[in-house]
């Protein structure tokens, strides 16, 4: 495993970082709890030190899980990356959206950052992944309810009392990051990234180059389109919101599985997987610091953390890049 440096911090993070929405099974079609957990320590075992989680994912389902997979380990071995701003459990902020529980029992979501509110979020946060400290603490959404400075300067105020090392944002632009600084520094920005999703390419990534901040890179396998594993006509499982992401209609499954033909070959000859490949191209591309991957079970986890074994070289990021050129995606 390779490690990468979160700027504006001392902490070292595995290129591939533990992805845990999925393990939450909330909006993924229901979840192995043993499964998640048994994924997450074959991760850590192969050097795989950091988690992202969120108490959005299963409702506090995900940081459970992560708290029992990390019981016993070293704290200083590992780093914890949370999130706050998203209630299901207090109807204030920014109306979300509506969706189902675990239990299937439906629920409102709310885009809420207000100070009292990221206070209690991070002590139920702290309970539930059993640690006295978060590494990286993100705000999820903008809110657009709360002013910035107030939900940063309650950032700040857990980072003086020593419950968070460092402040994060999450898809955030780059007028909000600009705001978000005045009040608190900033290691990074958690956006989505992939070969089929690039628009952070055109604004966001220049304003973190040119001002020192970390890209963790979400959904960089666009969650499973780019496995190859995923054919048209794939049948999701109830409650699994891929049913209705644009990505997943047929025809859009059909181009990318085309293009992905195309790419198999550069997999071949390096003995990797195309799933794999992807990981390797999204961590080579400019301004992206992490890759944060996602897995249900052990044989997923290995499989991503064994991605790094090797860099693509010019050539071959210069070949992967023109086809991408000639891939279109219908709305």
């Amino acid at each position: 495993m390779k490690y990468r440096k979160l700027e504006n911090t001392d902490l070292w993070l595995s290129e591939v970082t533990f992805g845990a929405w999925a393990a939450g099974g909330w909006m993924w079609g229901g979840t192995e709890r043993q499964e998640a957990i048994d994924a997450i320590r074959a991760s850590y075992a192969l050097g795989v030190t950091s988690i992202d989680t969120a108490p959005i994912y299963g409702q506090g389902v995900s940081e459970d899980i992560v708290g029992e997979a990390i019981k016993g380990l070293p704290r200083d071995k590992f780093q914890l990356l949370t999130k706050y701003g998203m209630r299901w459990d207090l109807k204030r902020g920014d109306f979300a959206f509506s969706s189902k529980m675990n239990n299937g029992d439906d629920i409102d979501i709310y885009k809420y950052a207000g100070k009292e509110s990221i206070i209690k979020e991070c002590e139920d946060s702290l309970k539930r992944l059993g640690t006295d400290y978060i590494d990286l603490y993100q705000i999820h959404w903008p809110d657009t309810t709360t002013p910035i400075a107030e939900s940063m300067e309650a950032v700040e105020r857990l980072i003086e009392q020593g419950k968070v090392r460092y402040a994060g944002v999450c898809n955030y632009n780059a007028a909000q990051m600009a705001e978000a600084e005045k009040y608190v520094t900033l290691a990074s920005n958690q956006v989505p990234y992939s070969m089929v999703k690039r628009g952070i390419e055109d604004e966001l990534v220049p304003y973190c180059l040119r001002n020192q901040k970390s890209i963790l890179a979400y959904s960089p396998l666009e969650r499973g389109l780019l496995t190859g594993k995923i054919k048209p006509g794939y049948q999701f499982a109830s409650g699994d919101h891929r049913k209705d992401v644009s990505f997943f209609k047929d025809e859009n499954i059909k181009r990318t599985d085309d293009f992905l033909n195309m790419i198999k070959p550069i997999a071949a000859e390096r003995q990797i997987k195309l799933s794999q490949l992807v990981i390797l191209w999204t961590l080579q591309q400019p301004g992206i610091t992490i890759a944060l991957v996602g897995a249900r079970n052990s044989e997923q986890a290995i499989e991503n953390a064994r991605a790094l074994d090797i860099e693509l070289t010019e050539d071959e990021l210069a070949i992967i890049s023109g086809y991408l050129n000639q891939l279109e995606l219908v709305s």
